[in-house]
């Protein structure tokens, strides 16, 4: 029997971080010859939210709702309880719904998986043998993926991959100066947030046409951070390597460090393998750094008064520009430059101080176009096209999930 016709196709999308689980719901475009229109994904999701303070003080918040609704401290496995309000939130839609996936963003696709997958039972056991390589991030996809399997059963689970994006990396990109069998092995540069890039180049495509096929620079800043250099729209270059601990300062991670400091810690100071984990991924960058936040929204408030946060902010800027000049560089140049995140968002102080510091490259900014974070923020005699243009990583999630379901079985369409 068909579905009433009320109800709509729906994809769940799922970004499971850390402390933090990120949530929205997609209706589906029109089914044409058992294959969703992907020109009419809505870019909007019908509802979306975040549990945030997952193992401290959990709350939950809706888009358009400012308020964190708090919940209840759990016991032995909080993380896996806080999909439990996910999952009532998503019962609320089910008489208007019919959910077809469950899309997961997945940061670490290794050497094998360069596109949206299904998740069985064989290809869930190969992406645990990935967790090594990216220990804080990909234990919480596979988590994620495992517990909505059981919840949802019969429900695809996709998964779609961060690194995907960076597979048209040249060779000598991916290449790190270590022996030939590491390389083999895994051990070689893939690069990070690539469903913010994979979305950046959609939309610089569709605004600016064979433009946006120039010599491309974009700038993922949030708490974690990354730039990314696309020629064509293909990702050729991009400050995260191996791990995502690498290039960029970020919130509480280092970025790009000597790894003779890494030797020195643990030689002299004894340091382990956990305890150089913890420093690296969770007391390093603008915290480490200022002794104050992770945020440099905070620590422009701060910088005045206080030694410290100025230091954080000044080194942040000089990651920035240092490795914006290695990407110029290898593009031979630079036409455009796009902040995304949530800093390249909404942080008008440091896009205007790295902005400052490539006027030799020609960019030229508009004060007040900055200040009101509006799509163009270069001046029209600027050589370089300066944009801020919010990501959308669920979306390119939903979207790649879609590609795969087969609805051939389809009594709606």
């Amino acid at each position: 029997m068909p579905n009433p016709p009320s109800r709509t196709r729906a994809v769940l999308v799922i970004n499971a971080g850390s402390s933090t689980i990120k949530f929205a719901l997609f209706s589906c475009p029109h089914v044409v010859a058992h294959t969703p229109d992907l020109r009419e994904l809505p870019r909007s999701p019908l509802s979306a939210g975040e549990i945030v303070g997952i193992g401290s003080a959990p709350s939950i918040l809706f888009a358009g709702d400012q308020t964190p609704r708090a919940l209840p401290k759990t016991g032995a496995n909080p993380y896996r309880a806080a999909f439990a309000p996910i999952l009532d939130w998503l019962d609320g839609w089910r008489r208007t719904i019919d959910l077809v996936a469950v899309a997961h963003r997945v940061v670490h696709g290794g050497v094998r998986y360069s596109a949206p997958m299904l998740v069985t039972e064989a290809a869930f056991d190969d992406l645990c043998t990935l967790i090594p390589l990216a220990p804080l991030h990909q234990t919480h996809n596979v988590d994620a993926i495992e517990w909505l399997r059981r919840a949802l059963p019969g429900i695809p689970q996709i998964a779609v991959f961060d690194t995907a994006f960076h597979r048209t990396l040249p060779r000598c990109e991916q290449l790190l100066p270590l022996p030939l069998e590491w390389f083999e092995a895994g051990v070689r540069r893939y690069g990070f947030h690539g469903l913010s890039y994979d979305y950046l180049s959609t939309v610089i495509a569709e605004r600016f046409g064979d433009a946006a096929r120039g010599r491309v620079i974009m700038a993922h800043l949030g708490s974690s951070a990354s730039l990314c250099a696309l020629k064509d729209l293909c990702s050729v270059a991009t400050t995260m390597g191996f791990s995502a601990l690498d290039g960029l300062m970020m919130g509480t991670r280092c970025g790009a460090l000597d790894p003779g400091v890494i030797l020195h810690m643990m030689e002299v100071h004894g340091m382990s393998h956990r305890d150089l984990a913890t420093l690296l991924y969770r007391e390093a960058g603008l915290k480490g750094v200022s002794g104050l936040s992770d945020d440099p929204r905070e620590l422009l408030e701060k910088e005045a008064q206080d030694m410290r946060a100025r230091d954080a902010l000044a080194l942040y800027v000089h990651r920035i520009v240092h490795e914006i000049g290695g990407l110029v560089a290898i593009l031979g140049g630079l036409d455009m430059l796009v902040f995304s995140a949530g800093v390249g968002e909404h942080c008008a102080p440091l896009r205007e101080r790295v902005c400052a510091a490539l006027t030799w490259l020609g960019v030229r900014l508009d004060s007040a176009a900055n200040n009101a974070n509006r799509p163009t923020i270069s001046t029209g005699d600027s050589r370089v096209n300066v944009l801020v243009e919010p990501t959308n990583e669920a979306w390119v999630a939903a979207r790649g999930a879609l590609k795969i379901l087969d609805f051939s079985n389809d009594t709606t369409a």
